[in-house]
C-alpha cells in the first residue's frame, strides 16, 4: 500500500508479486496482506471486505464450452476469492422463448445450489406477448431482486414502447433492471447469429418516463457507450460494472475520465462490481480493481456498499 497525503492506495507492483507471482492465493486477501505490511489499520472486523458480484450466469454458454458452467464449481471459484454475493442470470435466457421456464429453473438452481451466494435476476422480454406475467412471476413467485434484459438477442430496441413501460413496472415492485450491453465481442459470433450492437442513447429519455427505476448497464465497455457517458450520468442515475473495462489502471482511469474507450468519466458510486463469470475468469474483474490506483473508500463502493445501496433503494 501506498500514501499521497491522505489518499490510500493498492500499489499495483507489490499486488503482482504477491497475487501474480503464487497463482494460487486467492486474489481478494492481498489488501489484507498490504495492509498489514503497511503497518495500516485493519477494514472494520479485521477482514478485508467482501465483494458482490452483479454479473454472473448459471448453466451453459450456447456457443462454447465454458469451465465454469456447473454451478457448484463456480460457485466455489467465486468464494475462493472472497466474492461473498453474485447476482446471476441464466445463459438460457439468451435464446429460449418461454422464459418463465427458465427463470423457474435459475430460481431453483440458486436456492438448491448456490449455497446462500447466488441471487437470482429473472428474464423477461419485453417485446414478446404477456410479458407482464413474466415479470410478475420473477417478483412474487419466485422473489427475485432483478431483472436481467438482453434487448440485442430478443430483438427490441431501447426505446421500444413495451420497455418503456417494462421500466415503470418494475420501479413499481422496486426490481433492479440490468441490461445487458454484450456477451461477447461481436467478431467472435457464432456465424448463424447476427446480434446488432445495443443502442443506449435512447434509456436517457426512457429514464425521464421512469425517473426512479434502479438500472444497471452491465458489460458496457466505452464503444458501446459512445457519446453518452456524460448524459447517462448527469441526466439519470444509471449503474454500470466494470467487467468490460480494458487497460492498466482503466477503473482509476475511468473515474478521473481519462479511460481512452470511454467518452466521459463515471463516477465511483456509480461503478459497481461484475466480472461476467463464467466466460471471463472472475479473476480478470479482481485485477481490474486492484490494480488502479483507488482510495479504500473508492474500493468498498465498488466492491460491495454501492451493490447493497442500488439492492435497498
Amino acid at each position: 500500500m501506498s500514501r499521497g497525503g491522505d489518499r490510500q492506495t493498492i500499489d499495483r507492483r507489490s499486488f503482482v508479486k504477491a497475487s501474480l507471482i503464487p497463482a494460487t492465493l486467492p486474489l481478494a486477501a492481498v489488501l489484507a496482506r498490504s495492509t498489514a505490511r503497511a503497518g495500516e489499520q485493519a477494514p472494520a472486523g479485521g477482514t478485508v471486505p467482501e465483494i458482490i458480484d452483479t454479473n454472473v450466469h448459471l448453466f451453459q454458454w450456447p456457443f462454447r464450452k465454458l469451465k465454469y458452467d456447473q454451478t457448484t464449481l463456480l460457485v466455489a471459484k467465486l468464494r475462493k476469492h472472497r466474492i461473498a454475493q453474485a447476482w446471476a442470470g441464466s445463459y438460457e435466457a439468451v435464446l429460449h422463448k418461454q422464459l418463465d421456464l427458465v427463470n423457474c429453473r435459475l430460481a431453483d438452481e440458486c436456492r438448491t445450489r448456490g449455497a446462500g451466494l447466488l441471487v437470482p435476476f429473472g428474464s423477461v422480454n419485453p417485446a414478446a406477448p404477456d410479458w407482464q406475467e413474466d415479470l410478475r412471476r420473477c417478483h412474487e413467485q419466485y422473489r427475485m431482486a432483478g431483472l436481467r434484459l438482453y434487448p440485442t438477442y430478443h430483438g427490441y430496441t431501447l426505446d421500444h414502447p413495451e420497455f418503456v413501460s417494462l421500466l415503470a413496472a418494475a420501479q413499481k415492485r422496486g426490481l433492479v433492471v440490468q441490461i445487458v450491453m454484450r456477451l461477447e465481442d461481436e467478431r467472435v459470433h457464432h456465424p448463424a447469429i447476427n446480434v446488432p450492437l445495443v443502442n443506449v442513447a435512447p434509456l436517457v429519455d426512457a429514464l425521464k418516463k421512469a425517473s426512479e427505476a434502479k438500472v444497471q448497464l452491465i458489460n458496457s465497455a466505452g464503444p458501446l457507450l459512445g457519446n453518452n457517458v456524460a448524459d447517462l450520468v448527469r441526466q439519470t442515475q444509471v449503474t454500470f460494472d466494470i467487467a468490460a473495462t480494458e487497460g492498466n489502471g482503466g477503473v482509476g482511469r475511468l473515474i478521473e475520465g481519462k479511460n481512452y474507450s470511454y467518452r466521459g468519466a463515471i463516477p465511483a458510486e456509480r461503478l459497481l462490481f461484475g466480472s461476467h463469470a463464467p466466460y471471463f475468469p472472475c479473476e480478470s474483474a479482481l485485477l481490474k480493481l486492484f490494480e488502479s490506483p483507488l482510495t479504500r473508500e473508492q474500493l468498498q463502493s465498488l466492491m460491495n456498499a454501492n451493490a447493497r445501496r442500488l439492492l435497498s433503494q
